[in-house]
């Protein structure tokens, strides 16, 4: 934040003024998030002029924390050697994410500047499904045998792990490649030099699998509270690692699109302060039009009421406020519902249990809502209305709480995204139930 914020008028002067040493100097002792941050607010023309001033080494890693639209547009301006250096340099799972992100024609072209073997390992990638662990995967970690000496492995850690992503983990492979054991760097650093890697096994280890899908392996991290886990294919050999960087990106992405969903926009594929006004137009515009068909029943409600309605005007008045309540009260617990199940807190097994649950709940805020809107009908109209307009409510707050939680356990049940039950359908439909549910009572009361 210090560079964007306070220094970036000084360090595009630099730039514009051709004073690229300095610039070179100066940027070389700052840290690549700062740069990358920096890198990403400034124009188009600017950013590669600057991205081309830094040091080798300090660009290779500010490329890697880049988002890969950013990433798209520098690769557009650079040279082809430029591009072949950055794209070797990057992570296989960064690498994997910005072809992702790109035309299957540009990501043609990239793969051919790759030489053979990161070809391969990025084919490979490409090849699981998405949003399967698979894609996430990096080759860059340490595997020891366990009949080696604690001094053997250590040894080979020193030939081997100056590339590896993370050295706080080391996995235990069988002759055959199959995972057996994991073993953290300090227990093998503490051992006695002679003693096997066997002989500090316990046997328990955590891992995920390769066509997993990424949501479930976020669960997997809160569980174990790890910096990496080992991906094996489905006989157990070890194919690579996830760290919990890549995972943090899966979390907030997941976040997103459920926060999108829950309020009827289609999940945006860019931040929003790239997203164009074609495109959101696109995103928001269906589910929109959808809602406007759906209300359309509300209205239907009212009309078919039309006699109840011209016998006491004032229910009118007060309609706003008990379809508002139970659209509300829906909504309350449709988020905590899909957060719930997003999160792995509940399953099926539960399913019973926080419906019954949420009557309870409901029913005492339908009472405690009931107990004002009832002073509020007699002040508005008579006795008469108060004790419909109590009673209304009661019902629709707890017919829009149960609609709220049943329709996203319903989806999830079909298989189907909950957050789909977004906020704005779970008031539409209390919206329909609660004017049928007003009118049906004051109708009944009236005939008395």
């Amino acid at each position: 934040m210090i560079l964007r914020h306070l220094l970036l008028p000084e360090i595009l002067e630099l730039l514009q003024e051709g004073r690229l040493n300095e610039l070179r100097e100066f940027l070389a002792q700052q840290p690549a998030p700062e740069i990358a941050e920096l890198l990403t607010a400034i124009a188009d023309q600017d950013r590669v002029l600057l991205f081309r001033v830094l040091p080798r080494h300090l660009a290779d890693d500010v490329f890697s924390l880049l988002e890969p639209p950013v990433q798209n547009r520098l690769l557009e301006e650079m040279a082809q050697e430029e591009v072949r250096h950055v794209l070797a340099k990057l992570p296989p799972d960064d690498r994997t994410a910005l072809f992702e992100e790109l035309p299957a024609r540009v990501t043609q072209g990239l793969l051919g500047l790759l030489n053979e073997q990161d070809r391969k390992k990025a084919l490979t990638l490409l090849s699981y499904p998405s949003h399967s662990v698979g894609r996430l995967m990096t080759d860059r970690y340490v595997k020891v045998r366990p009949e080696w000496s604690v001094a053997q492995a250590m040894d080979h850690l020193r030939k081997t792990g100056f590339d590896s992503e993370t050295m706080t983990m080391i996995y235990i492979t069988d002759d055959k490649g199959r995972l057996t054991d994991d073993l953290r760097l300090r227990k093998l650093l503490l051992a006695d030099p002679s003693a096997r890697v066997a002989d500090l096994l316990d046997g328990h280890f955590a891992c995920l699998q390769s066509l997993q899908d990424q949501e479930e392996a976020v669960q997997v991290f809160q569980k174990y509270d790890l910096y990496a886990l080992p991906v094996v294919d489905a006989d157990g050999i070890l194919l690579g690692i996830v760290t919990v960087d890549d995972i943090l990106d899966v979390a907030e992405e997941e976040a997103t699109e459920d926060f999108h969903k829950l309020a009827t926009v289609r999940p945006l594929q860019v931040s929003l302060k790239e997203a164009t006004l074609g495109l959101l137009f696109r995103k928001r515009i269906g589910w929109l039009l959808g809602l406007v068909v759906v209300n359309i029943f509300t209205g239907m409600g009212i009309k078919i009421f039309e006699v109840t309605i011209a016998k006491l005007a004032a229910l009118v008045a007060l309609l706003p406020l008990l379809i508002g309540s139970g659209g509300n009260a829906g909504a309350q617990a449709a988020t905590l519902v899909v957060r719930a199940i997003a999160t792995g807190e509940i399953g099926t097994g539960d399913w019973w249990r926080i419906f019954l649950r949420e009557i309870g709940v409901s029913l005492c805020i339908g009472l405690a809502m009931a107990s004002a809107a009832f002073f509020l009908g007699w002040m508005l109209g008579s006795l008469q209305i108060a004790v419909i307009v109590a009673i209304s409510m009661v019902a629709v707050v707890v017919m829009g709480s149960l609609t709220g939680i049943l329709l996203p356990m319903g989806l999830n049940r079909l298989r189907l995204d909950p957050a789909t039950a977004s906020v704005p359908l779970i008031t539409s439909v209390a919206d329909i139930l609660g004017v049928l549910i007003y009118f049906s009572i004051a109708t009944a009361i009236l005939a008395f």
